[in-house]
C-alpha cells in the first residue's frame, strides 16, 4: 500500500514538471504570453494546492486563488460570474452578482466538498487580523465531480486542507495537471487537471495582463489550436470509443490588472467561455461550466469600511475592452490544453484508470496539419 501511494505521489510531481503545449511548439493565439504564462503573471495573484492521494481510492484536493496579498475582506476586488451551464454547485455567486465584488480567496475542489471549502475559507477569513468583528463572509467555492477516480462519497477534503492550500499559496510558476482540485478530473476522455496561461496586451492597448486558471473535467470533441485531434484519434463524444465522455464540469478563473468594474468583468468572463468552446467543449447537460473574473487594479478596489459615502474610481472605457476579450479567449483555450499536456495517467477508485493525453500521437497529428510552430 505504501509503495502504491508513493507511486502516485511521484506521478503528481511529474505532472508539475511535465512539458506544456508551447514546449512542443504549439502556439495558441497571436498575443504575447506573460513571463510565466500563468495566472500569476497578474501581479499579486497567488495560487495554492493541497493534493490528496491516499491508498487506492482517494484522488482529490483543493486549489485556491488569492487576488492579492492583503486582507480581501477589508479590501475587496471587483468581480463577476458567468454561468455557461449551471449544472454545478458554485457557492457565493449571488452576492458577487448583487454587489459586484469578491471578499475571499476562490476555492476549487470536488462536488461533495463544497461545504468543507466554505468552512475552511470562512475560518481563514475570520482569523485574519482586522476581521475580528466580521459576522458575514461570502465564501466562493467552485467544484467539478471527480467521482470516477476518487471516493467522492467519502468526503475526504476537510476545512484544514483548504487552509493548508491558502497557507501554501504563492506567486510564481503554478503546478498543473494532477494537483489540487485537478487530481481526479477527466477531460475529453483523457486525464484532465489544473491548467493555466496568460496574455499581455501591447502597450498601445494598455499593456494589461490577463491570466486564467482552469479545473478541467468535461468533454466534447477535442481541438488543439484548431486541429481536430479528437476526431483524428477517433476518441470523442458520440464516437464508438467515447460514448459517455461529455459530462463533467469546467471551472475557469480569470484575473486581470486592467481597471474593470463588475459589468465589464462579466463581459470578460463571457469571452473566457469562448475559449472553452475553441477546445471542442460542448457544455453538455451534466457539465457545470462557470467563469469567475476579477480585477486586481487598486483604483477599482472596494473598502469594507470606507471613510466617505462616495468614492472616486478609474475604469476602462467600453471601447478599450476588446483586446482584453481576445486575451481571455486565448488564455482560456491554452490553459485548458495545458491541463491536458501536464496531466499524467491516473489509477484511482476501484482500480479505474484514465490515460494521459497521448502526446506523441497528438504531436504527429499537429504536424500533419502544419500546426507545430
Amino acid at each position: 500500500m505504501r509503495n502504491l501511494v508513493f507511486l502516485f505521489v511521484l506521478l503528481t510531481f511529474s505532472a508539475q514538471a511535465q512539458k506544456r503545449a508551447r514546449d512542443y511548439g504549439i502556439k495558441i493565439g497571436v498575443l504575447t504570453t506573460g513571463k510565466l504564462n500563468a495566472i500569476t503573471d497578474v501581479a499579486g495573484v497567488k495560487v495554492g494546492h493541497k493534493t490528496l492521494i491516499e491508498g487506492t481510492n482517494v484522488r482529490t484536493g483543493v486549489t485556491v486563488i488569492l487576488p492579492h496579498e492583503g486582507n480581501l475582506f477589508q479590501d475587496k476586488v471587483p468581480a463577476a460570474v458567468f454561468v455557461g451551464n449551471g449544472f454545478g454547485k458554485l457557492a457565493g455567486t449571488t452576492q458577487i452578482i448583487e454587489l459586484g465584488n469578491l471578499e475571499t480567496p476562490i476555492v476549487l475542489t470536488n462536488t461533495l466538498s463544497v461545504a468543507a471549502g466554505i468552512e475552511g475559507v470562512v475560518q481563514y477569513m475570520l482569523a485574519l487580523k482586522g476581521n475580528e468583528q466580521a459576522q458575514s463572509v461570502n465564501a466562493v467555492v467552485g467544484e467539478t465531480n471527480d467521482g470516477y477516480l476518487n471516493d467522492i462519497r467519502g468526503m475526504h477534503v476537510k476545512a484544514q486542507h483548504v487552509k493548508d492550500a491558502i497557507a501554501q499559496a504563492q506567486s510564481g510558476a503554478v503546478a498543473e495537471g494532477n494537483v489540487g482540485a485537478g487530481t481526479g478530473t477527466i477531460c475529453f476522455g483523457f486525464k484532465g487537471g489544473i491548467g493555466t496561461a496568460s496574455r499581455v496586451l501591447p502597450q498601445k492597448a494598455g499593456g494589461y495582463t490577463v491570466g486564467v486558471l482552469v479545473q478541467t473535467n468535461f468533454g466534447g470533441v477535442l481541438q488543439i489550436d484548431g486541429v481536430p485531434v479528437g476526431e483524428a484519434m477517433k476518441k470523442y463524444f458520440m464516437s464508438d470509443l467515447l460514448q459517455d465522455g461529455a459530462d463533467g464540469s469546467c471551472m475557469m478563473v480569470v484575473a486581470t490588472d486592467a481597471p474593470l468594474d463588475a459589468r465589464n468583468l462579466e463581459r470578460l468572463a463571457k469571452r473566457a467561455f469562448m475559449g472553452l468552446a475553441k477546445t471542442g467543449g460542448i457544455a453538455s447537460n451534466g457539465s457545470g461550466d462557470y467563469v469567475i473574473a476579477f480585477s486586481t487594479h487598486t483604483a477599482v478596489r472596494v473598502k469594507h469600511n470606507p471613510d466617505d459615502r462616495t468614492y472616486a474610481t478609474t475604469q476602462l472605457i467600453n471601447d478599450a475592452t476588446s483586446p482584453l476579450f481576445m486575451a481571455a479567449i486565448e488564455a482560456t483555450e491554452e490553459a485548458i490544453i495545458n491541463s491536458l499536456f501536464t496531466a499524467e495517467t491516473m489509477i484511482g477508485k476501484d482500480g479505474r484508470a484514465i490515460q494521459a493525453l497521448p502526446r506523441d500521437e497528438v504531436i504527429k497529428i499537429m504536424k500533419q496539419y502544419n500546426s507545430i510552430r
